[in-house]
């Protein structure tokens, strides 16, 4: 059984992505996306980025590791009548599926850096791009104090350790990292660049309840319940994301939650 499939599969990360749609549309209208561009959106979920890019009139394809996200994916894009946009499922470390040199934009956010060998994502990001094309991520930077590298924090303290050989996921946030897996892909340092960005997370009700949302859909979130329910310490989970959010809420309204994230956007360019 693939892990990572497993992991993502698990819950129903689209009530987690409801609440990144805003951002994800800001962050599209950054990227200089316009008609025609051909984009590759990994580790896509249902469509966060990949959904704006192909209203502003890109060829989109989608694709991510969970089927149920990729079934979302296209329900969404039926819904809205964007035939210039489908999903598919595919691993970011082989994508054996997708030729050389085919996407004028490869876009992950959030997506690949939780793929396995980190080598072998940029490599396949950097083989599917056209010379003259750009590769976006956005990554979460490890130990940062605002919301999800302290949900991932606080919940990797309460699961069980990793197994041997894992290479944290977080460990795209650190620039010289970011440069070394592209060089490995034949990138040289020059032609990578970062700025450290924003995403808010938007939720229709209380800190808490939000809180509850990670607990239920968010898969990272429910593997560290369910360790914590096994040891008698959901409770010390609980109290301790709880009181994260609340203090993290920048919303005045007490049935609202908007907490901002800080991330890193890579941005490579193929020579």
């Amino acid at each position: 059984m693939n892990q990572n499939k497993a992991l993502w599969e698990k819950g129903d990360f689209t009530r987690i992505a409801a609440s990144m749609r805003e951002s994800g549309e800001a962050l599209v209208g950054k990227l200089g996306v316009k008609n025609g561009l051909k984009v590759l959106d990994l580790g896509c979920g249902d469509g966060t980025t990949a959904l704006p890019a192909a209203k502003l009139g890109a060829d989109v394809l989608g694709v991510d590791i969970a089927r149920n996200l990729v079934e979302a994916g296209n329900r969404r894009a039926r819904e809205l009548g964007l035939t210039n946009l489908r999903f598919q499922e595919g691993d970011a470390t082989d994508l054996a599926e997708l030729q050389d040199k085919t996407f004028d934009l490869v876009v992950s956010i959030f997506g690949a850096m939780f793929a396995p060998k980190p080598l072998d994502v940029a490599k396949e990001m950097v083989r599917v791009t056209r010379p003259g094309g750009r590769i976006i991520m956005g990554n979460w930077i490890p130990n940062d104090p605002t919301l999800v590298a302290q949900i991932l924090k606080i919940s990797a303290a309460y699961a069980p350790p990793p197994p041997e050989g894992f290479i944290s996921p977080m460990t795209w946030g650190i620039e010289d990292n970011v440069i070394e897996r592209f060089a490995s892909a034949g990138v040289p340092p020059d032609n990578v660049s970062f700025v450290q960005d924003t995403y808010v997370f938007n939720f229709a009700s209380a800190p808490s309840e939000a809180v509850n949302a990670f607990r239920r859909y968010y898969g990272p979130t429910m593997n560290a319940f369910e360790a914590a329910e096994k040891n008698g310490r959901a409770d010390d989970l609980k109290k301790e994301l709880d009181a994260l959010f609340e203090t993290q809420n920048t919303s005045s309204r007490k049935d609202a939650t908007s907490i901002p994230a800080t991330f890193l956007r890579v941005t490579v360019r193929i020579a």
